[in-house]
């Protein structure tokens, strides 16, 4: 949560199961004992050239947040920012065709949104989604004993990097998208019949910051281990030849303290764990005799890049160690 929030006024209504002074993903609102609605929005500027895939893996993200509390989209607003001076309009139409097919494959509706006038291209979604109110998951319910499986490989914002250097080869340019552009979807859809106890997506700031995210919410501390972790193909040369993030650095300094590496890590393995990541995947926690089965289930439903990355203990003198 972001500390200014905590100096806005309270928000109290009977019916708000999760509001903005809580660390998960989405707001919820419960409507019956059966029915809850999930709400979230993100945009960003744009991150690839490709007007279409922009929409794409901005429309995948904006509904990351509410897959990861274990819901399912219903609906959606664009949010447009546009150089109306500087871009043709055409380019607008496919960025909103690319959120719209990708909304649409969520089995989802996009009902309208707004538009202004911007300096530079920025697209996203205000998502309403739907939950059973009994099953939502949360960021804070990790328990020792769990496993923790990430759904995708990390890398994305050193290979936004590199791409913007022209340094991308055309099958890693084609991972990017793919990865970007996939849905949680059929990774959400098992957490329930898996008893998942805790979940959150992997965006911003990056694995090791979400990862923090959960230990600290959930009073734990969690082991990684680096070796597991799922990594985009060529991303730690990548890495090593400079291709870093902003947002890597920032997250590097919001851990610090925080966690601990058993032996010293590379450089760029370091950076991998902190990069920030665009439309990445879940971080699930669950029972560690479910977890061999959540990790089959959803690479037979094409979630190749599935793995179990480490586990939970009883909180210690850091939140995270990580064993490289």
């Amino acid at each position: 949560m972001w500390p200014i929030l905590k100096h806005l006024p309270e928000q109290d209504h009977p019916d708000l199961l999760i509001g903005y002074n809580q660390a998960d993903d989405s707001g919820v609102m419960r409507l019956d004992d059966d029915r809850a609605i999930v709400f979230t929005v993100d945009f960003f500027p744009a991150i690839v050239d490709d007007p279409y895939i922009f929409g794409q893996v901005a429309a995948a993200n904006a509904m990351s947040d509410v897959y990861a509390m274990g819901g399912r989209p219903l609906s959606a607003l664009n949010i447009v920012g546009f150089p109306v001076k500087d871009l043709p309009i055409d380019l607008l139409e496919d960025v909103l065709r690319g959120g719209a097919e990708k909304v649409n494959e969520a089995g989802a509706v996009v009902v309208g949104g707004h538009t202004i006038k911007d300096s530079e291209l920025k697209y996203g979604l205000a998502v309403v989604g739907l939950v059973d109110p009994r099953r939502i998951l949360r960021i804070n319910g990790a328990r020792p004993g769990d496993r923790l499986v990430l759904t995708k490989p990390i890398g994305t914002g050193i290979y936004s990097t590199a791409l913007k250097k022209e340094e991308l080869s055309g099958a890693q340019e084609k991972l990017f998208y793919d990865v970007m552009t996939t849905l949680n979807r059929a990774a959400s859809e098992e957490l329930g019949n898996h008893q998942a106890s805790a979940c959150t997506d992997v965006t911003g700031f990056g694995l090791l910051g979400h990862s923090l995210e959960m230990a600290e919410e959930s009073d734990v501390t969690v082991a990684i281990d680096a070796a597991s972790v799922p990594k985009l193909d060529g991303v730690l040369d990548l890495a090593g030849r400079g291709f870093l993030t902003g947002g890597g650095m920032a997250n590097r300094e919001y851990a610090a303290g925080k966690l601990r590496f058993e032996s010293d890590p590379s450089t760029e393995l370091e950076m991998l764990l902190y990069d920030a990541q665009t439309s990445g995947g879940l971080l699930v926690s669950l029972p560690a005799g479910k977890a061999d089965s959540y990790v089959t289930k959803i690479h037979a439903a094409g979630v190749s890049g599935a793995a179990i990355i480490g586990e939970v203990h009883e909180p210690a003198d850091v939140r995270i160690i990580v064993n490289v």
